[in-house]
């Protein structure tokens, strides 16, 4: 189909990484193991929060939601990914692409709001712990959880509406290894000022908004902590909301400087850079900080560790005795 002098497209082509047949087997490799270890932490600490009576409580049930949320967001880009790294057939249908964008978007921007929610619950259990257990009971937790889905997945059909307006031109070739935002709009055949103000607007609103509300929670938190009289129970206060803390730092810097910049005009390099970091190595640090930096986690991973041990013990005993 012709537009003017240029062709409307039906397919993109994903660039991804354009290194040497001899480097993509290793980068295939590497991806891969970063990819299955992410899922295999985040199930973990889904597995652990189940299995373990002392983490039913409204932290872990977030944190268990976050960390399903982890596994579907990195699932939406890394297999792709991983296929293109093996074959040299990069084309991807419009269709799909759009599709790939709306639930990359969905899961991050439900990600952006959930660690809000988790903010407000440490400022209710370190601020107002006489009344946690009643405000932030199961009903609630599912009913912020839910909230948090249905506002994603309603503001980020918005946007594949307006995406979905657009022409799209030669050349088909997206320098990324995903459907992303600023490589779509250069891509148009339109001029797209209007679009990348209305994005802008959109990562503004959303990014901006969760990080104020959560910003907002640890200055309650903080002021709350530095009024406690003894050090060990200000240490102790400080050490719920650590792991939360340094995920929210890891997932906003990366999200914030790729989406919440006036211009799309910036090099596609650097946000694929950093679009790795956000879509496959935060997804495998985030468990991995709430492993290390939450002490009721350890503790319940010694107990699974040991038990598993003790029913490898045991079998390995009663094998021996019938032998016997």
């Amino acid at each position: 189909m012709e537009l003017g002098n240029q062709t409307v497209l039906s397919n993109f082509i994903l660039l991804g990484f354009s290194a040497s047949k001899d480097i993509q087997p290793f980068l295939f490799l590497a991806f891969l193991t970063v990819y299955l270890m992410s899922i295999v932490c985040n199930l973990l600490i889904i597995g652990v929060a189940y299995w373990d009576q002392k983490l039913h409580g409204p932290m872990y049930f977030f944190i268990c939601i976050f960390s399903f949320l982890e596994i579907c967001y990195t699932s939406v880009t890394m297999p792709r990914l991983l296929i293109d790294l093996l074959s040299n057939d990069k084309i991807i249908p419009i269709q799909f692409c759009v599709v790939q964008f709306y639930f990359l978007f969905v899961f991050g921007s439900t990600e952006n709001f959930l660690l809000s929610s988790m903010a407000y619950d440490r400022y209710l259990a370190i601020c107002n712990p006489l009344r946690y257990q009643s405000i932030m009971n199961g009903q609630v937790c599912l009913q912020t959880t839910a909230a948090c889905w249905s506002i994603a997945f309603v503001s980020v059909f918005f946007l594949v509406l307006l995406i979905s307006r657009l022409t799209f031109c030669q050349p088909a070739v997206i320098n990324h290894f995903f459907c992303d935002l600023p490589p779509l709009l250069k891509l148009s055949c339109e001029d797209t000022f209007l679009e990348e103000i209305i994005v802008f607007l959109f990562a503004c609103s959303i990014i901006l908004t969760s990080l104020l509300l959560t910003i907002v929670s640890y200055v309650f938190i903080l002021s709350t902590i530095l009024k406690i009289p003894s050090t060990k129970g200000r240490k102790k206060a400080f050490s719920t909301c650590a792991s939360h803390f340094s995920v929210v730092t890891i997932l906003y810097g990366t999200v914030i400087f790729i989406y919440v910049r006036p211009s799309v005009s910036y090099p596609m390099n650097v946000n694929k850079v950093m679009a790795v970091f956000n879509t496959v190595v935060t997804p495998l640090l985030n468990p991995l900080i709430y492993c290390l930096r939450n002490k009721e986690v350890k503790e319940a991973l010694r107990k699974v560790m040991n038990t598993r041990r003790s029913r490898i013990d045991g079998i390995a005993y009663y094998s021996k005795s019938i032998r016997l």
